[in-house]
């Protein structure tokens, strides 16, 4: 569940609200020019009431009908002016803030891609949906109303009272006197207000994480008949957010009670004080009409308050929840920085032993005029690794991983559950970085190749496939460069045995659907093997590949699969043994420690935990054969 930060607490509305200044520039001209516009056109609504005086005080008083119809065609006049500044300032603002709300959209899906794992591990997808979706809809709409009328209201409301103290300073002080008790009812307000807005719009992303989530697993639902436990916390969700929204309505009517009510009071008492007064001749009877008239308008602006306060409180609401997300770190570019951040002249200790080790080779061969051969293919050098949201104290998942592919060698990693293989995986091409030590490639540290760089020469295929809402030509061919085309779509689909791509619908241009839930997890696998091997990678990282094959598939993959590994360096996690053959040596990971090193043979007569592992996979895939 999302929880709202200690600093949303007593963070200023205003503050939050200006960050959206470099968003909102570009528009800037139009919307300076459409607050103008609004001022100017409030500013002719005041003229309404002096007009309405003259024609009193002037030709009602003395029965001069054509002075009559002269007044009624200003009134007409200024009211046409009126509606036609404000359907300008309207137009003026539509189109720049709808570029506003796609620019800052378009700027938060591309940071969302820069950002590292680890954040998306942290978030979940709703409170992000939430942000990109009802949350800028909401900026948008702030900018659009209540940011030009909380600046218009305010003009009309100093250029009203003015009027009416022009007009009779006794009837203005009367009118003034709510002003000070709806100042101090709207800061209570606001300070409520805020908090009561972030929980809803917090709410909002954990009730869309929940649809999302049950739209994406609507087969373990009704697979398992947990329609109605789902049902029930989708429910649990929504009237918790129904409650927070009608604590909202409450507050907001409270306001508006005392908004209303207290101007109205104050121009009734007008109402009376100036009867008297015209009935004492103090005051003359077109004055009344106007300072009336001149009061009744402002009940617009000064009831508004209320809910553009409302307004107001969710877009800076809005605005802190976006910057939570862009003021993330997002993975660094360049070498200034070592894997976990800090900048290289505060590698530990252990991080400079290691590369002195690997340093020493190098210069030597260096000084040989040739490339130590301990420094190519695919190196881990003394790698240790802890997750970033850890607790503190805890053990890394990886510690001293010390292991050397030599180019165009396949090595098997294997393990027990939880030793730490998809971990390791991940880090070659950068998805997670490295608490301390060194990963090269050919001799070179990852961290001073570009993400791009890197992943242009590292492909990888993960246990569980991801396939997008895409034809399979352009999901597969997302491995590759651009220039690649329908023989290398081709030649990949044979090495992962996909050829019943071809007798899909539209065959290679058919659409898998949402996560490729269209086709079985084996037909999953293989197009995601078919997407690492399509681009002919110097490097290859393989997480299990195989899993959710059957045994003949397998065999037909794997065949194919030997001629793509005799030209590339790859890392395989396996679990099956028929998958540990593949490889030309096998890593032992254990308790997130390298344990072995050898062949499949050699481990199987010297290591018992190998052949423990290697015995227990055997004699399933023997049962499973029965």
């Amino acid at each position: 569940m999302a929880t709202t930060p200690a600093s949303a607490q007593d963070r200023s509305a205003v503050r939050s609200l200006l960050r959206l200044w470099p968003y909102v520039r570009p528009a800037r001209v139009r919307l300076f020019s459409a607050a103008f516009v609004a001022i100017l056109a409030s500013c002719v609504g005041l003229v309404i009431p002096l007009v309405l005086k003259w024609m009193v005080d002037g030709p009602i008083a003395g029965r001069d009908p054509a002075g009559v119809w002269l007044g009624a065609l200003y009134l007409l006049l200024l009211g046409l002016a009126e509606a036609l500044l404000f359907g300008l300032r309207r137009w003026l603002v539509a189109r720049p803030l709808t570029h506003v709300e796609a620019s800052m959209r378009a700027g938060l899906y591309r940071h969302l891609q820069r950002l590292p794992v680890a954040f998306h591990d942290r978030w979940a997808s709703g409170q992000l949906l939430s942000r990109g979706t009802t949350d800028l809809m909401l900026l948008r709409q702030f900018l659009a109303f209540p940011l030009t009328f909380l600046l218009v209201n305010g003009v009309t409301i100093v250029v009203g009272v003015v009027i009416m103290l022009l007009q009779d300073w006794t009837l203005g002080l009367v009118v003034l006197v709510p002003a000070v008790p709806v100042m101090v009812t709207c800061l209570v307000f606001e300070k409520r207000y805020a908090q009561v807005a972030r929980r809803a719009q917090d709410q909002v992303g954990d009730l869309t994480t929940v649809v999302e989530e049950s739209v994406l697993g609507v087969r373990i639902i009704k697979g398992f008949g947990r329609h109605r436990s789902q049902a029930r916390a989708f429910r649990d969700l929504s009237r918790t957010l129904r409650g927070t929204e009608l604590r909202k309505a409450r507050l907001l009517a409270t306001i508006w009670g005392v908004i209303v009510t207290l101007p109205e009071v104050a121009i009734g008492a007008a109402l009376v004080v100036g009867a008297v007064r015209v009935a004492d001749g103090a005051l003359s009877a077109g004055t009344l009409v106007a300072f009336l008239s001149t009061a009744l308008a402002l009940r617009w602006p000064v009831e508004s308050i209320g809910f553009l306060l409302a307004m107001s409180q969710e877009a800076a609401t809005a605005t802190e929840r976006f910057f939570e997300v862009m003021d993330e770190e997002v993975e660094h570019r360049t070498s200034e920085h070592t894997a976990s951040g800090r900048p290289t002249s505060e590698r530990t200790a252990s991080e400079h032993t290691a590369s002195g080790r690997t340093s020493e080779h190098t210069a030597s061969g260096a000084r040989a005029g040739a490339k130590d051969p301990q420094d190519t293919g695919l190196r881990f050098h003394h790698v240790r690794f802890r997750y970033p949201d850890a607790p503190p104290g805890s053990p890394p998942v990886l510690e001293d991983i010390d292991l050397h592919i030599r180019p165009g060698e396949s090595m098997a990693l294997v393990g027990a559950t939880g030793s730490g293989k998809t971990t390791l995986t991940a880090l070659v091409p950068r998805l997670y970085e490295l608490t301390s030590g060194r990963i090269t490639l050919d001799g070179k540290d990852i961290t001073e190749l570009s993400r791009q760089a890197l992943r242009a020469k590292v492909a990888v295929a993960f246990e569980e496939p991801t396939l997008f809402s895409a034809a399979v030509r352009d999901n597969v061919l997302m491995g590759a460069k651009d220039t690649a085309g329908t023989a290398d779509l081709e030649r990949a689909l044979a090495v992962a045995q996909a050829e019943f791509v071809h007798a899909l619908p539209q065959g290679t241009d058919t659409q898998v659907g949402e996560q490729g839930l269209s086709l079985s997890g084996g037909q999953r696998q293989r197009l995601a093997l078919a997407r690492a091997v399509v681009g002919q990678p110097e490097f290859l990282v393989l997480d299990d590949p195989l899993s959710a094959l059957d045994v003949h598939t397998e065999a037909a993959v794997e065949a194919a699969l030997r001629q793509v590994l005799a030209d590339t360096t790859a890392l395989i996690v396996a679990h099956r043994p028929s998958t540990v053959l593949l490889a030309d040596r096998v890593a032992l990971l254990s308790g997130g420690r390298i344990a072995a090193v050898g062949t499949h043979h050699e481990l199987l007569r010297t290591n018992a935990e190998y052949a423990h592992l290697m015995s227990g996979e055997m004699s399933g895939e023997e049962e499973g054969a029965r």
